[in-house]
C-alpha cells in the first residue's frame, strides 16, 4: 500500500478517537417537545391554501391524512376532513370572493413509487366544518383546482387520472355552476 493510503486510513481511525465538546444538559431542560402540525400526524403535505385577506388561516392537505386547518398562523392545527371516506389530498383552493368556500381534490397529484388515490372532489361552504362530495369520483388524482377570481362558480380541475395507465378520466374539467 502506498503511504497515502496509510495516511488516509490512519486519519480516519484517529478521527474516531476525538471526543466532541460535552453538552451542558442543564441548558436543554427548559425545552419542551410540541406538535408542529399535520406533518407529525399524517406524512407528506401535498397542498396548502391561504386566503389573501386572512393570512393566519391556513389549510394543509396531506397525502394520507386529510385536510388540516390552523387559525393562528400554523401554531395549532385541527383535522377538518376526518368524516370523509378518503383522506388522500392532492389540491386545495379557497374561493377568492368568499373564504368560507373551500375545495379539496382527493388523490395525490405527484406520482411517486407509492401513491394514495382519491375519490373525487369535495366542497365546503363553512370553512371546512362540513363537506359535500361534488363528483369526479373516478379521476383518482386531482392535482390542481383553480377558481375563477371574478366568477367563483367557474372552477377548473386538473387531474392525472390513474397515473399507471391510460384512462378517460385524465384531463382538465370545468364547472360553470359551482360544481352542481
Amino acid at each position: 500500500m502506498k503511504l497515502q493510503h496509510y495516511l488516509i486510513i490512519g486519519t480516519f481511525f484517529l478521527s474516531q478517537l476525538i471526543v466532541a465538546q460535552p453538552v451542558n444538559l442543564e441548558l436543554l431542560k427548559a425545552l419542551k417537545p410540541r406538535s408542529i402540525g399535520p406533518a407529525a400526524m399524517s406524512g407528506r403535505i401535498t397542498a396548502i391554501a391561504v386566503h389573501a385577506d386572512h393570512p393566519n388561516t391556513i389549510y394543509a392537505g396531506a397525502a394520507a391524512g386529510g385536510v388540516w386547518k390552523s387559525d393562528n398562523g400554523g401554531v395549532k392545527w385541527t383535522p377538518i376532513f376526518d368524516k370523509q371516506n378518503n383522506q388522500s389530498i392532492g389540491s386545495l383552493a379557497i374561493n377568492p370572493q368568499n373564504p368560507q368556500v373551500i375545495w379539496a381534490g382527493t388523490g395525490e397529484g405527484n406520482p411517486r413509487n407509492s401513491l394514495n388515490t382519491g375519490n373525487g372532489i369535495y366542497k365546503s361552504l363553512d370553512a371546512g366544518t362540513n363537506w359535500m362530495h361534488m363528483g369526479l369520483t373516478q379521476t383518482k388524482t386531482i392535482h390542481r383546482i383553480l377558481i375563477n377570481p371574478t366568477n367563483p362558480d367557474i372552477v377548473y380541475v386538473g387531474t392525472l387520472g390513474s397515473p399507471w395507465g391510460p384512462n378517460v378520466e385524465r384531463g382538465v374539467y370545468k364547472t360553470t355552476d359551482g360544481g352542481k
